[in-house]
């Protein structure tokens, strides 16, 4: 393991290497007894996660044949290890050092910006000829899903799901890469149900192949090294390559190799790659799943991978994650990513001085914004902007604070929501798209949002009667009993 930008952590030559840093930091507990995958293991992962435990490795799963990693991001401190940090916040500001304040601001802000970061500290993933993740080969009828010890999490699922797999397309035209984080619906021994939800790059991807009626390959890679596997995951904008970013992050170029069958490459130390194509026009039913929204996700029509090669490590260790509503391990994923692109949400909205997604908002249904207001209906500026903002249009409810407001002090921000906000004039409703997930929209894929105005409204806004003073104590006070505190046997 090479030391990081940190010179704490990483980073890793693979998830095992990762999980060997766990260990021995004392973040990583074994299971050596027998478990069930289906509702066994999640019910002990949700109580780990809920107690703020350490990252699991099943080794006896009783279905499947290699042990099973999970809870890997569960907590701050494990996430920043796996991105080779002390904390998320470093990368950030790492990021807002490197960003040129003379560039434009807006959405073409914000692509040209990272784009010019990643050249700048350029670390272009690495072809190799011969990988670890190809020591073992199944093909054709010798491929078997059922050696993956796939998980059924909730009852009401509809039977085993691969839940990191890192799913790999190009866009048949013009050849882009994109790489998502996708749940895979277990069909049989060689297909996969992919749930590309209606705003993902693969759901373009397999559009446009539909549209020129050809095959789309897909290659999913299971187990990669936690710094790719949480890059899979990152609302990066479409022309931006994860990998590129993934070596960013990590300090150093990952290493990629051919597919055995399709025209696509993937992490070279992958525990396992499934090689295969879509159809076009072909379609299954989907779910039912118990996602991270806390409700299960109704069964719909998505396409079906057919899976033409199999390969794994000699010693492969299968790794996924548990869905349900928070907290759950996926709150460490979203904390590191609203950190991370905080100094990209500025390019886009100068106006922004921090952001809060909140986890029990599943990180899309809520977004509270500081602001240092300057005009009137600032704030409603703001929220229009959010909603023009890439995945963050999804936000469901908004609420603006003045920036002596931390946004991650649910206290301090429910005391100015609660008590700054004159509903008939601070409330702004609107509609428009939500996630693909939402159950709560009476229509699938858009409806009700809310902006909250919870700043101090200035007489060009319309209010008129003098905007009381917040009761502060006096410095002097403060320091003299300070001073004095051991005075009073408090």
């Amino acid at each position: 393991m090479a030391r990081g930008q940190a010179g704490q952590y990483g980073p890793y030559d693979d998830l095992k290497d990762f999980l060997r840093t766990l260990e021995k930091a004392g973040e990583l507990r074994r299971i050596t007894v027998p478990v069930d995958p289906t509702l066994e293991l999640s019910e002990i992962v949700t109580r780990t996660v809920r107690a703020g435990g350490p990252a699991l490795l099943f080794e006896r799963p009783t279905r499947g044949e290699m042990p099973v990693a999970i809870n890997l991001f569960g907590t701050h401190k494990r996430t920043a290890m796996a991105l080779g940090v002390s904390s998320v916040d470093e990368i950030g500001d790492r990021i807002g050092s490197l960003v040129k304040p003379e560039l434009p601001v807006g959405f073409a802000g914000m692509r040209e910006g990272l784009g010019k970061l990643l050249q700048l500290k350029s670390v272009p993933p690495k072809k190799v000829k011969t990988a670890p993740c190809q020591e073992v080969v199944y093909r054709d009828g010798n491929v078997d899903l059922n050696r993956l010890p796939g998980l059924q999490i909730w009852p009401g699922d509809g039977g085993i799901f691969h839940n990191f797999g890192l799913t790999h397309t190009k866009h048949p035209e013009t050849g882009k890469r994109n790489l998502g984080l996708y749940r895979l619906h277990q069909h049989s021994h060689n297909t996969l149900g992919m749930h590309w939800q209606i705003h993902k790059d693969s759901t373009a991807h397999h559009a446009v192949a539909e549209r020129l009626g050809q095959r789309l390959p897909v290659a999913v890679a299971i187990g990669c090294d936690p710094v790719v596997s949480y890059s899979a995951s990152a609302p990066l904008p479409g022309d931006i390559d994860e990998y590129l970013f993934a070596g960013f992050l990590r300090g150093e170029r990952v290493e990629m190799v051919d597919c055995l069958t399709v025209p696509l490459q993937v992490p070279a130390n992958a525990q396992i790659v499934l090689e295969g194509y879509v159809e076009p026009g072909e379609r299954a039913p989907e779910g039912p799943f118990g996602d991270h929204t806390g409700f299960y996700t109704p069964v719909e029509p998505f396409p079906v991978l057919h899976i033409t090669c199999m390969t794994t490590q000699r010693d492969p260790v299968y790794h996924s994650i548990v869905t349900s509503k928070p907290p759950q391990e996926d709150g460490g994923i979203g904390h590191a990513t609203e950190r991370i692109f905080l100094p990209l949400l500025k390019m886009l909205i100068p106006d922004i001085v921090d952001y809060h997604l909140p986890e029990a908002g599943v990180f899309h249904n809520c977004c509270i914004v500081s602001i240092k207001k300057r005009y009137p209906k600032h704030a409603q500026k703001v929220m229009s902007s959010i909603w023009g903002a890439h995945l963050l249009s999804l936000s469901k409810l908004i609420v603006v604070v003045d920036d002596d407001c931390d946004p991650h002090d649910y206290h301090e921000v429910a005391f100015r929501a609660f008590g700054n906000v004159d509903y008939s004039h601070d409330l702004l409703l609107t509609s428009g798209p939500v996630d693909h997930l939402d159950h709560s929209s009476y229509q699938q894929f858009w409806g009700g949002k809310a902006g909250v105005d919870a700043t101090r409204k200035l007489p060009t806004e319309g209010y008129t009667r003098g905007w009381p003073e917040e009761m502060v104590m006096s410095p002097e006070i403060v320091a003299r009993v300070d001073r004095r505190w051991k005075e009073f046997g408090l």
